[in-house]
């Protein structure tokens, strides 16, 4: 793959395009003009520490996708097999706030595997699993934030 400059579909920054981020883009298209969501309503590279024995290791979710102001999906981004990724955007919906956001997801932008983020187990899979703006809206007011 070639190493070239692109323009952030979602911030319009400046990116570079290596590894999964074509899988990004394609992912940020398919939620703004399939699912219905806004720009704004998803989060790019949101930043996550981990603290293990005294230091700090940064990391970032490649996307957060907001409703009402609550983050209800954590999205990994990934060039390879979506299921070798299960567990660390688990970890990342568990860990990047103060509650853990409702779903968790891996996809690869033509497949996608959907975990429910506090039991751990399968919530779906495939792209037509991912919840619309509209369903999202609708779940949203039955959960519980812990």
């Amino acid at each position: 793959m070639m190493d070239y400059i692109i323009s952030d579909y979602i911030t319009g920054k400046a990116v570079r395009n290596i590894g999964p981020e074509a899988v990004r883009q394609d992912f940020e298209r398919f939620l703004v003009d399939e699912k219905g969501y806004d720009r704004q309503d998803i989060r790019v590279d949101e930043p996550l520490v981990v603290r293990f024995r005294g230091k700090d290791y940064p990391s970032a979710i490649d996307l957060i996708v907001c409703c009402n102001g609550k983050a209800f999906m954590a999205v990994t981004c990934v060039a390879g097999s979506i299921g070798s990724y299960e567990r660390e955007i688990l970890a990342g919906a568990r860990l990047v706030y103060d509650y853990q956001i409702p779903l968790a997801v891996s996809t690869d932008a033509r497949d996608a595997m959907i975990l429910d983020t506090v039991s751990g187990k399968n919530a779906g899979k495939g792209l037509d699993a991912i919840p619309s703006k509209k369903e999202a809206l609708d779940r949203i007011k039955t959960i519980e934030f812990i």
